[in-house]
């Protein structure tokens, strides 16, 4: 964006970087909260107070913007495209999507009566989104938050010999794609055609393998820990707890186990070396992220950015109807190795 862009420093009349900071509400347990006077405009609002939002989410991680009045996926469009540098597609999902429109989608389809752990987007991925924007259209009659958590600090929590092991192999993450559980090939790859689909395993380092049902089974090596790309931070930046088969409610874990077996889930995730992960590994990586939740119920109309590297997010379980769109925006690419890995502008 050029310094003549509206919101950016120096423009005439626009807020700068730091504007918005005294106006925010930091209370202990939820994530920033900034209330905005949009004056029915909140894309031009949005537009405005781009820089700021972005220095916001630069020195807390997170901010939930509060009086944008969202309430159409074109108008949250409009809005997600002015606070982004791009937007990208969803690919490799773990569970289906609804797109409304270029990069705007519905929240992964989960259980309302199951939490959705912690987790970076993508963290399984080459390719990831750098920056996270969620809006809620219609809030749940209770529960549902999108709750956040700091990476660093999880990562200086967890136990110094479980982080080594990880550091120093990586994270396995094995998936079975079929058309029964979890997102369909065509959902996940954004295709059906193998030549396709064998083309972008190969080009992204995912071993794959079809099975004589047709269905596909892939294994993708990554590193567990990221640094990230302004400020070098070392975060605890990946998906080992939320997708492993110790984190699913129990029942659906022994159904599961029994209609596929333990190599046939359609997602799991072990060790670097292929060594399965205990649950009381799964069950303290989860008690940190816990102890360092933070947490905001939504409401009709709210915005929240999350810097997807820095801060872990996830759902609470809710009660009622409830509509969130998503946007991955600003897509960066891991550089280095299985041990700790760079985000690099894509």
């Amino acid at each position: 964006m050029t310094s003549a862009s509206p919101g950016s420093p120096g423009s005439p009349g626009s807020p700068g970087p730091t504007a918005l900071l005294p106006d925010l509400d930091l209370r202990p347990g939820s994530p920033p909260v900034l209330r905005a006077d949009v004056a029915g405009d909140p894309a031009g609002w949005a537009a405005a107070h781009r820089d700021a939002l972005r220095a916001v989410v630069a020195g807390h991680g997170s901010v939930l913007v509060r009086g944008l009045g969202l309430g159409d996926p074109d108008t949250t469009a409009d809005v997600f495209r002015r606070l982004a540098d791009g937007l990208m597609p969803d690919r490799e999902s773990f569970a289906p999507r609804r797109t409304y429109a270029d990069g705007v989608y519905s929240s992964s389809k989960w259980p309302p009566n199951q939490r959705m752990c912690m987790h970076h987007e993508l963290s399984y991925a080459l390719e990831f989104p750098r920056l996270m924007l969620f809006a809620c259209l219609d809030a749940p009659d209770g529960g549902g938050a999108t709750a956040v958590a700091d990476a660093a600090a999880v990562l200086d929590a967890l136990p110094g010999a479980l982080t080594e092991r990880f550091v120093r192999e990586g994270w396995l993450l094995t998936r079975t794609y079929n058309d029964e559980i979890g997102a369909t090939l065509t959902e996940a790859f954004g295709t059906a055609d193998r030549t396709a689909v064998e083309r972008y395993c190969r080009a992204r380092a995912i071993e794959f393998a079809w099975q004589g049902d047709g269905s596909l089974h892939t294994r993708q090596r990554r590193a567990a820990v990221a640094r990230h790309p302004v400020t070098g931070q070392r975060c605890w930046f990946n998906q080992i707890a939320f997708l492993n088969e110790w984190t699913m409610d129990p029942e659906v874990r022994e159904y599961l186990v029994d209609v596929y077996g333990t190599d046939g889930l359609p997602f799991n995730t072990r060790y670097g070396n292929g060594d399965p992960i205990g649950e009381d590994v799964v069950r303290r990586i989860n008690e940190v992220y816990e102890a360092h939740t933070l947490r905001e119920p939504w409401r009709s109309g709210d915005l929240m950015l999350v810097d997807n590297i820095r801060t872990a997010h996830g759902r609470e379980p809710f009660e009622g109807p409830r509509e969130v769109l998503a946007a991955l925006a600003d897509p960066v690419r891991l550089t280095g190795s299985a041990q700790t890995t760079e985000a690099r502008t894509a």
